[in-house]
């Protein structure tokens, strides 16, 4: 059902890209958007390595949140920052694609507590964690990709 990439020697084992989406805090989610356009904005994530699943914040309401509920397929990707190697100009770069299926969570305590683990990626700050969480909750959104696809590589931009 989905393609396999067509430059396999520069794919990346699952373990590499496992490792990209629990160290990189943010990534590109695409979902399809209005008529049929796809809809791809940057977003922050956090990748739960107990479950596999990424989750991502939002409000809720909007283009995307809309967007989820009419369709629930959707892709994600993550990239580093690259690296050069010595004497050469071109950028290499580790990129991971995730295609899954895609929801908001439903359950209010499950939200919290993926918002704080999703928090806790970016800041360790319990005190004001736990009072943007009290705080905003109620107008909180997390959302789940639920993996059915991961394919990354390794590209050298020349």
């Amino acid at each position: 059902m989905f393609r396999e990439i067509t430059r396999r020697k520069q794919a990346l084992s699952k373990e590499e890209c496992i490792r990209l989406l629990i160290e990189e805090k943010r990534g590109v989610l695409a979902v399809q958007g209005d008529d049929g356009y796809p809809y791809a904005l940057p977003i922050n994530q956090y990748f739960d390595e107990e479950t596999g699943n990424i989750y991502f914040h939002s409000g809720k309401f909007g283009h995307k949140i809309d967007s989820i509920k009419k369709c629930d397929k959707a892709s994600f990707c993550v990239y580093d920052r690259g690296f050069l190697k010595p004497g050469e100009w071109p950028l290499n770069i580790k990129s991971v694609i995730v295609f899954g299926r895609i929801h908001v969570v439903e359950d209010k305590e499950r939200t919290a507590d993926l918002a704080r683990r999703l928090s806790y990626k970016f800041i360790d700050d319990e005190e004001y964690i736990e009072d943007q969480i009290d705080t905003l909750i109620d107008v909180t959104a997390l959302i789940e990709l639920i993996p059915e696809h991961i394919t990354g590589k390794l590209v050298n931009e020349s």
